[in-house]
């Protein structure tokens, strides 16, 4: 009986405490009806305004999207790609960091580029900006270096085969017809995959390359500790250090860097 008295008890109050809320509620209503003022969003009056708003959205959708831009149409990937297979060789996990590696990558990619983009600013952006060529001209200004840029550093059989895979394309390469002649005839969606396997392809050749002299040392060390009957130890403990040691006195980062700038076409 007492658990039902309290059950009516509990029910009683939230009802009270409900209609209280309703009756504040069309309180508040009345008040402050006329004092709080309306908010109306305006776009801007005008065709310039409207303009205006429309490229602020088109400039943040770009830089929405640079991430993916610097993957896919620069020399990025093949830098990330070395230095994941360098640090790999070392057999080192996590020295030197990903936000190093990454960074390192990214202002390579920039002294690698800055030709490149120098070239779509002043034949794109600022003749844009000063009005004295159309947006669609823009665009074909700014397309047209980067896609000279990524042919010269795609191999012939991955442009081949994203050439033939195209309906109705032709590629007829003629030695009157000059690299930006030959830029225009083919599409940016073609250029693009086959640029990026090239890269991915001499990513993982220089990669091959760097694991030799290492799988040496680890060969060798191993061969040692069998014969020494320690084989409870792990070879890769001991080789660490000959390897980063091998790597130090042969100035490795700046023989990769070299070597990965000049592959740059």
């Amino acid at each position: 009986m007492v658990f039902i008295n309290n059950k009516k008890k509990i029910l009683c109050i939230l009802c009270i405490v409900l209609f209280s809320l309703m009756f504040t509620g069309q309180v508040f209503a009345t008040d402050t009806e006329g004092v709080i003022p309306n908010i109306e969003v305006n776009f801007g009056q005008g065709t310039e305004n409207v303009a205006t708003s429309i490229q602020i959205l088109v400039l943040i959708t770009i830089l929405s999207l640079a991430p993916s831009i610097l993957i896919m149409m620069t020399s990025f990937t093949r830098f990330i790609i070395v230095f994941s297979f360098l640090r790999r060789a070392i057999s080192l996990q996590s020295t030197p960091p990903n936000q190093v590696l990454i960074a390192l990558s990214l202002f390579m990619t920039f002294f690698v580029m800055a030709p490149v983009f120098s070239d779509v600013v002043d034949n794109a952006y600022t003749p844009y900006v000063e009005q004295e060529i159309t947006q669609e001209e823009a665009i074909d200004n700014a397309i047209l270096p980067m896609k000279m840029f990524m042919l010269r550093n795609t191999r012939d059989e991955d442009l081949k085969l994203f050439v033939d895979m195209t309906p109705d394309l032709v590629l007829v390469v003629d030695e009157e017809n000059t690299a930006e002649e030959v830029a225009n005839s083919i599409p940016f969606t073609t250029v693009i995959p086959a640029f990026i396997i090239s890269e991915i392809q001499l990513a993982f050749k220089i990669g091959f390359m760097l694991f030799i002299p290492f799988i040496v040392i680890d060969m060798v060390v191993a061969s040692t500790l069998m014969s020494l009957g320690m084989m409870m130890l792990p070879p890769v403990m001991i080789s660490l250090p000959f390897k980063v040691l091998l790597f130090i006195m042969v100035d490795g980062w700046h023989l990769i860097v070299e070597t990965l700038l000049q592959t740059v076409k």
